[in-house]
């Protein structure tokens, strides 16, 4: 049976724990998951990934008026570029839209 060596030092506590997934976990899962946190590890640090996306969401729209909501929505291209010059994506600005949205329908649902 093949062993593996780690180059970092384990606490006895993080030892115990991988212990634990080692033997309660399938290879393939274990697998799976190493490949996806891995992947995501790597993003993270290219740049490419921007953690705390939903975080940027509601710092946008959270402590917002009925008023300023509706006048974000009126003037949408204006704001994606400003949103575009502060660097998020588009699929975040997409989210942003989508919670003015939800912010100015809930008024007039009210």
């Amino acid at each position: 049976m093949p062993t593996i060596r780690l180059k970092h030092a384990l606490s006895d506590e993080q030892f115990k724990e991988l212990q634990r997934y080692m033997d309660e976990m399938p290879i393939e899962c274990i697998l799976a998951g190493l490949r996806f946190s891995y992947r995501r590890w790597l993003a993270k640090e290219h740049g490419m990934l921007m953690v705390g996306r939903r975080s940027k969401v509601k710092q946008e729209v959270e402590m917002l008026t009925l008023e300023q909501a509706r006048w974000r929505l009126e003037n949408w291209s204006r704001m994606i570029k400003i949103y575009r010059e502060k660097g998020y994506s588009y699929p975040t600005i997409h989210r942003i839209k989508k919670a003015l949205m939800r912010i100015v329908n809930g008024y007039n649902k009210n």
